[in-house]
């Protein structure tokens, strides 16, 4: 049972109540699991191994920077975060359909829980991306293959807020759909699938051709990984994509509001 303080529906009440169930989620999810902390560091450790194999052992890579291990991680750990709060939005309401029912605090706490605890596990997660920067500095390998920190670093702070709002934008679309059409569950899984290559992880945005560049440009991840590469790899800047990014982003948040402000006593009625 979530214990609140203040009188309802203020921030303070609101505030409270998102912090428990946050910490609610994170306290079963490593509590009831043998590896505890390891999984929000597993999975994208394993991807970037993976893929860093693949591309620099068995094939020869013509995409992406050096070194390109950091490259990966560097955009595998918020993709981790996107994919894992975009499925979870699939569930928001159903998961705890009875306290969504009964508590009178503003049912957005139901999608903005899930991206403040999958961004906690996402901090949880950057030690093994400075893991390889430090190492990757104190090698003795080939200068052009090393890491340099620059002023795009005051940027991977703008990356998580960016994000942050992305994923309340669509967590406020996502999730209510989701509760009514329950076929948006799978379809929502396919999507994440294909963006998952449409977005530039295992390459560059500057890798894109053409066209594509420009299209690209309408998915804000692609706006986002660049800014969180920017820390180590200067040359990731493109104002233009970071520009559409940032509109696409704004326009999302607009019609999640708007959704769910629509969607939400018809979702109450399917509980």
């Amino acid at each position: 049972m979530v214990t609140t303080v203040g009188a309802p529906g203020t921030p303070r009440r609101y505030f409270h109540s998102l912090w428990l169930l946050s910490a609610r989620d994170l306290k079963v999810r490593y509590s009831t699991s043998a590896l505890g902390y390891l999984w929000s560091v597993l999975d994208p450790l394993v991807m970037s191994a993976i893929y860093w194999f693949v591309f620099t052992v068995i094939f020869h890579r013509t995409v992406g920077e050096e070194p390109y291990i950091v490259f990966l991680i560097a955009a595998l750990l918020p993709w981790v975060w996107f994919n894992t709060s975009v499925g979870d939005f699939t569930r928001a309401f159903k998961k705890d359909s009875r306290l969504v029912r009964s508590t009178a605090i503003p049912r957005s706490i139901w999608v903005n829980r899930i991206v403040l605890s999958k961004g906690i596990e996402f901090l949880f997660s950057l030690p093994v991306l400075a893991i390889f920067v430090i190492v990757n500095l104190l090698s003795e390998e080939n200068p052009d293959h090393v890491v340099h920190i620059g002023w795009g670093a005051l940027l991977f702070p703008v990356a998580i807020l960016w994000q942050t709002v992305l994923l309340i934008g669509l967590g406020l679309l996502i999730a209510p759909l989701c509760a009514l059409y329950t076929d948006l569950e799978r379809t929502t899984g396919l999507i994440l699938r294909a963006l998952f290559y449409a977005t530039p992880i295992i390459y560059s945005v500057d890798n894109m051709p053409g066209a594509f560049k420009t299209i690209g440009a309408f998915n804000p991840m692609a706006g986002i990984v660049s800014m969180y590469r920017m820390a180590f790899f200067s040359d990731q800047w493109d104002g233009k994509v970071m520009i559409i990014g940032a509109i696409v982003t704004l326009v999302i948040v607009g019609l999640g509001v708007w959704t769910f402000r629509t969607l939400e006593r018809p979702v109450l009625k399917e509980l």
